[in-house]
């Protein structure tokens, strides 16, 4: 009885990282950030889950972390974002990857950055001179076990007895290793292109999901008061900062470091839009730079319309059905 008691004791009290796997969190004012991985010591060649969980206080707009970002030291094997409101009307933003680490010995997931925007009552949605707040996760650092355990001895050992009678060797291998390559090297071309479609279309579902979430999250949000200009700006920098975003991953489109007409010029040939969609996101992209930069601030209508050229642009596009 007594050895069962200390039994029970030892399941109480034992350390809760040792049964949830690895995890750390950061708190910022309203902002609350957790990073888990399990299991805290794999083997080299087992998945690993990480899940970035952030909460943030009603009103409060969160950004997270685009699709990979510093996460490039891993195969990245699966990623599934989602968004809620809890009980209480707060966010809760979550990233979940599935990775594969290339090498044993000692790994770490190095911080991830997690911005937000404040725009509960009386609160300044930024830092005077950035367009958000920032929170960096801590890094995590974990071990990575070989296959070989410990107790494995790299000794050879000597043989188990004598080798039986020399057999008579058969017909040379030669020929056939020799049309297997020819084979492979046939086929090879094609089942490149077919991985490499793969890649390709998981980066543009991908993509979709990424700004889908940014979007909801902006959109959650107040809309900004017709009246306050910086409040307008912040909003449309932060619209059309997703749909820039999602085309750079969606189509490879190098759009954050061009302007809008050397962006909208080079869309006339590329051939995944379709004209309708070039002039759909050509009407979005020169009304935001109408507030962003000509300082126009437009009203009620104007902004709700601005939203709904993004939503359609977004759900008219990120099929990749077709891709």
């Amino acid at each position: 009885m007594r050895q069962i008691l200390s039994l029970l004791l030892l399941v109480v009290w034992l350390p809760l990282d040792a049964a949830l796997g690895l995890s750390r969190t950061t708190e910022s004012g309203p902002v609350r950030a957790t990073l888990t991985l399990e299991p805290d010591t794999p083997r080299i060649g087992d998945p690993i889950e990480l899940v970035l969980e952030v909460s943030a206080e009603p009103g409060v707009e969160l950004l997270m972390p685009e699709f990979g970002e510093a996460l490039d030291r891993f195969t990245i094997v699966d990623f599934a974002p989602s968004e809620r409101l809890d009980a209480d009307a707060r966010t809760v933003a979550r990233q979940r990857y599935t990775l594969q680490p290339s090498r044993s010995g000692t790994q770490s997931v190095p911080p991830l950055l997690v911005e937000f925007v404040d725009r509960r009552a009386g609160r300044n949605p930024a830092p005077e001179g950035a367009d958000a707040y920032e929170l960096l996760t801590e890094r995590l650092e974990f071990e990575v076990q070989s296959v070989l355990s410990s107790d494995d001895s790299l000794e050879l050992e000597p043989s188990l007895g004598e080798l039986g009678p020399r057999q008579t060797p058969g017909a040379p291998l030669w020929p056939w290793l020799l049309a297997g390559g020819g084979v492979l090297a046939a086929g090879a071309p094609f089942l490149l292109r077919a991985w490499l479609g793969r890649l390709a279309q998981a980066r543009r579902k991908s993509a979709y999901q990424v700004a889908r979430s940014e979007l909801d999250a902006l959109l959650y949000g107040p809309r900004p008061p017709v009246d306050d200009a910086v409040a307008v700006d912040a909003f449309y920098v932060s619209l059309s900062g997703i749909i820039r975003r999602y085309l750079e991953d969606r189509f490879g489109l190098n759009s954050p470091e061009q302007t809008t007409d050397e962006f909208l010029d080079s869309l006339a040939s590329s051939p995944d839009l379709r004209g309708g969609h070039q002039e759909l996101l050509n009407e979005f992209l020169r009304g935001a730079d109408l507030v962003k930069f000509a300082h126009l601030l437009p009203d009620a209508a104007e902004i709700k319309t601005s939203v709904g050229l993004a939503q359609r642009f977004l759900e008219e596009t990120g099929d990749v059905r077709d891709a």
